[in-house]
């Protein structure tokens, strides 16, 4: 039985180990994030950069934003090590500023790059930029696509196109925005007052089946760890058992002959001896009678 549970704890580790290793690899790509972002607002919005190579950082992020749902305003958040260049793109049509105007250009392109190979993201760690923009288009979402360079001149590109609902995530996702609605109020006016933008208080890089995923991991780990030791102890106990010579139980001591005597104190007492005894012999030994 132990060995059984020993088994089955390290086939659930590697089982559970490979999913969260898929679950973890699905989302290490470039994602987006916002704690205020709806439909017709202004918001905080963050790219969350992971490096995903093992030898080289990421020295360049180049972020597209959508021209076919236009964004009004964008303002970027400098960010310590990196330089970062704006481009513009005339639109074919005005839109909105936000503010009773129209605009003809919005920012098509926000280009970062590292200043030095120390501020680079490297190997297993990530980065986080930051941009204030608005108003945001009355569309379910927004999909920014992503261009990330590494030290090696390897470019990873998160430009596809999400998958319809129930199909596989593809290999290269592009980092998409959810919009809720506005709930009826005036957003633009509430979220936009004095052009002051929160700062997002919640994000979330792993996705919930990858923490789940680890969670359980851990805990089949620690049961399979358990059944281990379980099992080895047991193991050591049955070792010791065959290994330990058992020492042969002492036997009785043989009766032996009564102490001797120089003087047959029996012969000259005879009234005191005992129904076993009835005489002694000329050497002092006390003879039992048989009954």
């Amino acid at each position: 039985m132990i060995r059984v549970l020993a088994r089955l704890g390290a086939v659930l580790t590697i089982g559970l180990g490979l999913l969260l290793s898929s679950g973890w690899a699905a989302s290490a790509h470039v994602t987006v994030h916002s704690s205020d972002a709806i439909q017709g607002g202004h918001a905080e919005i963050a790219f969350r950069v992971p490096t995903e190579s093992d030898t080289a950082s990421t020295v360049k992020l180049s972020v597209a934003l959508p021209t076919d749902t236009p964004i009004a305003a964008v303002s970027v958040q400098p960010h310590p090590g990196w330089t970062y260049k704006v481009t513009n793109t005339a639109l074919p049509t005005p839109i909105p500023d936000g503010h009773g105007g129209n605009i003809s250009q919005v920012v098509s392109t926000i280009e970062w790059t590292a200043i030095s190979p120390d501020s680079a993201i490297k190997p297993g760690e990530y980065d986080t930029f930051r941009i204030a923009a608005g108003p945001l288009p009355k569309a379910d979402r927004v999909v920014f696509k992503v261009l990330q360079t590494y030290s090696d001149n390897s470019v990873a590109r998160w430009i596809d196109l999400p998958a319809a609902a129930g199909a596989a995530e593809p290999e290269h996702p592009a980092a998409v925005l959810s919009l809720p609605a506005s709930a009826g109020q005036n957003v633009a006016e509430v979220s936009h007052t004095g052009h002051s933008v929160p700062a997002a208080t919640s994000s979330t890089g792993t996705p919930t089946v990858a923490w789940l995923a680890m969670a359980v991991t851990g805990v089949a780990a620690l049961a399979a760890l358990w059944a281990v030791l379980i099992a080895m102890r047991s193991q050591r106990s049955e070792q010791t058992d065959n290994l330990t010579v058992r020492q042969p139980r002492p036997r009785d001591p043989l009766p032996g002959p009564r102490p001797l005597s120089t003087r047959c104190w029996e012969a000259e007492h005879p009234a005191a001896l005992p129904r076993s005894f009835d005489a002694c012999d000329q050497r002092g030994v006390r003879n039992e009678r048989s009954d």
